[in-house]
């Protein structure tokens, strides 16, 4: 009989340590995971400002007159930077920078990287094409963590050096496999367009904090502005 309570005892006592290990460990990965997001978004977004920063200086510098072709972009770490995308949906004064290519580095660095595989991304300036853009949900900048929050009718603009594109949301995919490459297609795959056109699509995970699945959000160039003096931004953007 003591024996067995003895046994007992030893079992329970491995088993409350067992049990101890798993909740730190638990708690260790989770406040890594935390850690990981919170210091991933301070990092990039600095990388960011200041990629931003550096553009906006090339286009303050003996500034052309508007013309319908944006100045050259700017080489960033992944790509060239393009521009800034701006979502009033997810705040009055969203902004992300647009940079060439969606690799791991250049999406890590706190931008919007436009497609360049399978499908190449056409740029407004271009004419017609899907210009096709993917962003985090979370961590390294989580630049399209509110992208739910975007529906039909509201506007996208792109800003370059020289006019603002503006475009309105037209149809939202809630859910789509990460494989679903028709999404950027030139007339995207389940979208509401049928036939070529001057189209963006914005793309991230989903849900929050997952890879499981991917947000699609297109939209339709109505028109385009030169850029004026100051840069007084569009009515969508006012």
């Amino acid at each position: 009989m003591a024996q067995r309570q003895r046994i007992g005892m030893v079992v329970r006592a491995a088993a409350r340590g067992f049990g101890d290990v798993l909740l730190t460990f638990g708690l260790l990965m989770a406040l890594f995971a935390a850690y990981s997001l919170w210091w991933s978004n301070v990092v990039s977004d600095r990388e960011a400002g200041r990629a931003a920063g550096r553009l906006r200086d090339s286009w303050s510098v003996a500034a052309p007159a508007p013309t319908a072709e944006p100045s050259a972009p700017v080489a960033g770490l992944g790509g060239a930077d393009l521009g800034f995308l701006h979502v009033p949906a997810m705040g009055r004064d969203y902004q992300v920078l647009i940079r060439l290519g969606t690799d791991d580095e250049t999406l890590a660095a706190g931008v919007a990287g436009v497609y360049t595989w399978p499908y190449r991304s056409v740029p407004p300036w271009e004419g017609a094409g899907n210009f096709a853009l993917a962003a985090h949900r979370d961590g390294h900048g989580a630049k399209f963590h509110d992208l739910d929050q975007v529906g039909p009718g509201d506007p996208l603009v792109v800003e370059t050096r020289d006019r603002w594109y503006v475009y309105r949301v037209d149809g939202v995919l809630p859910e789509t496999s990460p494989d679903d490459v028709g999404v950027i297609a030139p007339v995207p795959v389940g979208s509401p367009y049928r036939s070529p056109g001057r189209y963006i699509t914005l793309t991230t995970c989903t849900p929050a904090y997952t890879s499981l699945f991917r947000l699609v959000v297109w939209g339709s160039l109505v028109r385009e502005e030169a850029m004026t003096p100051g840069r007084v931004p569009p009515p969508e953007l006012r």
